[in-house]
This record gives C-alpha cells, sequence and structure tokens, in this order.
C-alpha cells in the first residue's frame, strides 16, 4: 500500500492556464530517454498521438520516431510544446505533422485524420492521450461546464478520433488508450477526471471485442502520478511540492518511464494482448 507520508519531491509551482506548458516547468518533465536504442518494432508505421505535444506524448511521440514510425501530433494551442516535440521526432529522421485544435469536436477529429492520411497515406496506430483534469472539494462544486469539458476532452475526443480512424486502419493495427491510476483508486477530489478515466477503461476493454475480429488491438495504459504540465496547471504549489510521494516509490514517474508501455502495445511484441492495461504507476497495487 501507498505510504501517507508526504515529502517534498518538487519544486513548489503553479500555472493559471490549461493546457500547462511545459516551457514553464522547473524541473522539465523528462521525456527523452538518451539511452534508449530502437530496433524497428514500428518502422514504417504511421501514429497519430494526442496530446503529443509534452509530457507523455511527447515521449511516447520520441519513442515512436526512435522505433521508425512517422507522427502526428494533435495538441489544443501548446504551439511552442509542439515545435519542441516535432523536432525530437525529426532528429529521427522521421516524418511529424502537427495539428492544432479541440479534439472535443467531432468536425476537427474528422479533419484530423483526414490530413493524417493525406500527409502520410495511411494510419496504423492511434494513441488517445489528451486530457485535463480540474479539482474541486465536492460534487457541488463541479459544474455542468466542467462536467462536459472534461469529458469531451478525456472521453468525448478519444471517441470522435477513434471513429474517424477506424475506416482507415487494416489488420495488425494497434489503439492505445491513456487510462489513469484514478480510474481503479478513484480521487476525492478529481470525481469527474477519474469517472471519465474510468470510462475509458470500459471503452477499451469493449472496443477491443469489437475489433479483435478485423485483427485490431485496443489497449490502455493507466500511469499513477507523472510529472507533465497537466500537475502544475492543475494543483496548488503545495500540493505539486508533494506531488506522488505518496506512491511506495516516494516520488512522481517521469514520461520517459511511461512511454515505452505505449511501445509495447503499439508494436507487433504485444500481438497476444488486446483488451488489456498497462499500470506504470510507482508500485501502486490495482485490481480490475
Amino acid at each position: 500500500m501507498p505510504s501517507s507520508t508526504k515529502s517534498p519531491t518538487m519544486p513548489a509551482q503553479h500555472q493559471s492556464r490549461q493546457p500547462g506548458l511545459e516551457e514553464a516547468m522547473q524541473p522539465h518533465p523528462k521525456e527523452v530517454d538518451h539511452h534508449y536504442r530502437g530496433s524497428g518494432k514500428l518502422a514504417g508505421k504511421k501514429a497519430v498521438i494526442t496530446g503529443g505535444d509534452s509530457g507523455i506524448g511527447r515521449a511516447v511521440a520520441s519513442l515512436f520516431a526512435k522505433e521508425g514510425a512517422d507522427v502526428a501530433i494533435v495538441y489544443l494551442n501548446e504551439d511552442h510544446d509542439a515545435q519542441d516535440s516535432q523536432k525530437l521526432v525529426e532528429q529521427e529522421g522521421r516524418q511529424c505533422l502537427l495539428i492544432r485544435g479541440d479534439i472535443g469536436e467531432r468536425g476537427f477529429c474528422q479533419t484530423a485524420i483526414r490530413k493524417v492520411v493525406d500527409r502520410f497515406g495511411g494510419l496504423d496506430i492511434l494513441v488517445n492521450n489528451a486530457g485535463e483534469q480540474h479539482p474541486q472539494k465536492s460534487l457541488e462544486d463541479i459544474s455542468e461546464a466542467q462536467l462536459k469539458r472534461t469529458f469531451d476532452t478525456n472521453f468525448f475526443g478519444m471517441f470522435y478520433l477513434t471513429q474517424a480512424a477506424l475506416p482507415h486502419l487494416k489488420k495488425g493495427a494497434a489503439i492505445v488508450n491513456t487510462a489513469s491510476v484514478t480510474a481503479y483508486h478513484g480521487n476525492k477530489e478529481l470525481l469527474d477526471y477519474s469517472a471519465s478515466k474510468g470510462a475509458i477503461v470500459a471503452f477499451t476493454r469493449s472496443l477491443a471485442l469489437n475489433l479483435v475480429s478485423k485483427g485490431i488491438r485496443v489497449n490502455a495504459v493507466a500511469p499513477g502520478p507523472i510529472w507533465t504540465p497537466l500537475i502544475p496547471s492543475t494543483f496548488t504549489a503545495d500540493t505539486v511540492h508533494t506531488f506522488g510521494s505518496t506512491t511506495p516509490m516516494g516520488r512522481p514517474g517521469q514520461p520517459e518511464e511511461v512511454a515505452p508501455s505505449y511501445v509495447f502495445l503499439a508494436s507487433d511484441d504485444a500481438s497476444y494482448m488486446t483488451g488489456q492495461v498497462l499500470h506504470p504507476n510507482g508500485g501502486e497495487m490495482v485490481t480490475s
């Protein structure tokens, strides 16, 4: 079980905007594993990653490129962060397409997939990773606008983008969704966020069954506390100061520690896995 003791793990900080900006974080998240050596696991593949401008999404984009994939990064409005992610992909000799917009709008999702297929000539991997969260002390404090916004980004955007992508996915394609440890443990101040992540787990399992006959695998990753721009843009400086300290490992994870799970699920290494969830969470015990 996680420790209840909170110790300092990060400098106290807060960003007054969502999405957060990586360039404003101290220290910056560790997203580029310089010791990682690709082995062609995704050679020639075409991938879409939502929320690929920073954090987990950027780390996944970097490793996908190292493994030989071209990558399209879908992001809301963090232009500078997205351009930094693009550079990481292109320095591996792969193509990178930036697509700016709100995945909570179905029309945008359809346009985004068309752009990817037009540019890359196909689509093999979809990573539904974008998300947002807004802590509230009580259920009564969650407005209708907040509830809708959380589900628009975290769940409906995933649903719309997957719908748009499916006609282009062939046998051997992979879909990887980002869930959260909160889908399993809950979080008393992230009620709508946790509910949206629970919906993602159920969606992953159901879609896996729906698509298995077509040879398309659907899995998910449920990270624990990971140091990304979402954290200082969500929580108070005092909360950020001890973020991740109650995990068994006593610290938050880094995006580079989560990204290999996505590579595994997107590659043929996971050819006998569908409807499953991986749990890089610092040692928290999870039961389904």
